[in-house]
């Protein structure tokens, strides 16, 4: 029996030796990475790759090829057949690269050994222009998260500036955005049938770009002109009206096509094809990977290997929809989710491993508890433009029983050689504790919550309130920091009556947009009453295409027009971030001239006073 740690075989291959080994001449497709080749379905290249395999192409891939050299990685496997697929990985590079602080990080978690300097800044355009350069007739597919989350005029944070579609920057003739495995196996048929590239302009989840003269005049219920990207850089209530549109249309069932003039040119935004089905779901996430980095990067490390090797994922989407967050604008609101057959074949495929020691570590996806969720009227759900299900208050028409998904928990435990599985992935209180006024539903989801507490956290479970002030999480799309407390409570007497002494972990934002310093002040106050010393905390970084982003650099909220606060400056963002660490003496004088000069110095004593809440306490959260 063949050893997956070693044998290149069970892998796509990356080599020239590798290809002919399989007793190929020449690839159909060749792609290219940002990150190291995993073969493993959280991993994007993989996840192509093997797609296209299974449709009965030959597919070569090329994990982090060197830009800077005589270009042979470029060069190695020659002409494919069909089309060169290039992605920049699973993050984009500029949040892989640069800190909130735009300080270059010192690693990167999908290279061996968190090694930095791996690929370029923007994979994107670096790899395209370089293929396009040395193979000016082969088509250029572009995905994954970059090339998504920039399919249209975006602010790129880092460079402090507008940045036009990334299709116009990169030298890629289509773009295939969000979850790309049906749009890149129409692609390859297409061509594969004497299709020109140039001629592919409708292909549903696709970007191209067109001719100006080849846009509608005006909008209808099927097209949406956005305006122009020249306007959106003169005007940023241009670039926030625009951003409604994109976002509405990302979380339609059947969204309307979207169309941005750059110049004589226009950039036209094909819906995004409905959620897949259980079926589509499970044919991707069964396919034949070994679950291991490949053979070449033996006896080094992978950082986000190491997190996710024996973990399930069991969904795609996130009906959340926070203002921060990415993961509707790729995957949509709508939620595809696995059977359960399909996800404890993985977990049984997770107990064969050599290293496996009988504890899964995450059985979640985008959000721990949305699996199988949907709306009970699915002719509702396709009218929908909410970016939210949960926000500003639970969807009547949402299904939140929760007593499918501990049916998944139960049955994975029973496998032979599992000794506990977690949710390490976070979990939304506001789901597990919305009351229906069913009781089977609402009695499920309380058993949900004790179960989950009792029999899946690994010493901390993760929750995400993201603050505490209302004003705050109204513009986050958050729920109120008082379900937290309710949780809390929950949280503290499971554990007293089952004598565990787990820690509840919240996550926290500072300076996001709408958040004053007075907020985060008050935010002190409160977590210290809570006796909490927190730990997971991060200064909120503009990322493209969130609703957050699009208010930090207009000023405007996308959907009332209305003018909003944002900390930009350096000092203010320190300013805010300080609070934080109220109770490390080294913050202690700033915070006190911080709350003079905004007037709150009647949250001094609150924080520093020692007859207040238990800020000597050892606890960390």
């Amino acid at each position: 029996m063949s050893n997956p740690q070693r044998d290149t075989a069970l892998y796509l291959p990356t080599t020239v030796k590798e290809m002919k080994a399989l007793g190929w001449q020449q690839p159909d497709v060749v792609l290219f990475s940002g990150d190291a080749y995993v073969d493993h379905p959280s991993f994007g290249a993989a996840v192509i790759g093997r797609t296209l395999q299974a449709a009965g192409y030959k597919v070569a891939i090329v994990p982090q090829p060197n830009w800077q050299d005589d270009l042979r990685d470029f060069r190695k496997f020659g002409t494919p057949r069909l089309f060169f697929g290039v992605s920049a990985g699973a993050m984009d590079s500029m949040v892989n690269h640069y800190t909130a602080n735009r300080r270059r990080r010192s690693d990167d978690a999908y290279t061996p050994g968190a090694r930095h300097g791996a690929r370029p800044d923007y994979p994107t355009i670096v790899y395209s222009g370089i293929l396009r350069r040395l193979y000016p007739d082969v088509p250029i597919v572009a995905g994954g998260i970059e090339a998504s989350l920039r399919r249209l005029s975006h602010y790129d944070y880092w460079a402090d500036c507008l940045r036009p579609s990334i299709i116009m920057d990169a030298d890629a003739d289509i773009i295939t955005y969000g979850m790309g495995e049906k749009p890149v196996v129409e692609i390859a048929r297409r061509l594969e049938q004497g299709e020109r590239i140039g001629d592919i302009k409708d292909l549903m989840q696709s970007v191209v770009i067109v001719d100006a003269d080849e846009m509608p005049e005006h909008s209808d219920e099927n097209n949406i002109i956005l305006h122009p990207f020249e306007e959106c850089l003169k005007t940023k209530r241009c670039q926030a009206e625009n951003f409604k549109h994109i976002e509405q249309q990302s979380n339609r069932m059947h969204g309307a096509t979207l169309w941005q003039r750059h110049g004589n040119k226009a950039v036209k935004v094909n819906p995004m094809l409905p959620p897949m089905t259980t079926e589509e779901v499970d044919a991707s996430f069964d396919l034949p990977y070994t679950r291991l980095p490949h053979p070449r990067y033996f006896g080094k490390t992978i950082p986000a290997y190491e997190m996710i090797r024996h973990s399930v994922c069991m969904h795609r989407g996130c009906f959340g929809g926070c203002a921060f967050c990415t993961i509707s604008a790729h995957q949509g609101k709508f939620i595809a989710s696995r059977s359960k057959k399909s996800i404890l074949a993985e977990v049984e495929k997770i107990t064969q491993m050599p290293d496996f020691k009988g504890y899964i570590s995450d059985l979640g996806g985008p959000s721990a508890n949305m699996w199988g969720m949907k709306g009970k009227n699915t002719d509702i759900c396709a009218k929908c433009l909410r970016p939210s299900c949960l926000h500003p208050a639970v969807c009547n028409n949402l299904n939140t029983d929760h007593a499918p998904l501990l049916d998944i928990y139960r049955s994975a435990d029973a496998i032979a050689g599992i000794k506990k599985t977690f949710i390490g992935s976070g979990v939304r209180y506001d789901l597990s504790m919305h009351r229906t006024g069913n009781k089977t539903v609402d009695a499920a989801n309380r058993r949900y919550n004790e179960e989950l507490i009792e029999k899946h956290v690994s010493g901390r479970l993760k929750v995400a309130p993201e603050h505490t002030q209302e004003n705050v999480l109204k513009l986050m799309r958050k729920p109120s920091f008082n379900l937290f407390y309710d949780f809390r409570k929950i949280f503290d007497d499971m554990n007293r009556r089952h004598g565990m002494r787990q820690q509840l972990i919240p996550y926290f934002i500072s300076s996001h947009p709408g958040c004053t310093e007075a907020d985060m002040a008050e935010l002190a106050v409160r977590t210290k009453e809570l006796d909490m010393h927190l730990e997971q905390v991060q200064d909120f970084t503009p990322t493209p295409m969130t609703l957050a982003t699009e208010i930090y650099y207009t000023g405007i909220h996308p959907y009332t027009g209305e003018k909003v606060y944002c900390a930009t400056a350096r000092e203010e963002k320190l300013a805010q971030r300080q609070y934080f660490f109220w109770y490390d003496r080294n913050y202690r004088n700033g915070i006190i001239q911080s709350l003079h000069s905004i007037h709150r110095s009647d949250l001094i004593a609150a924080l520093f006073n020692h007859g207040g809440a238990r800020h000597n306490s050892k606890k960390i959260f």
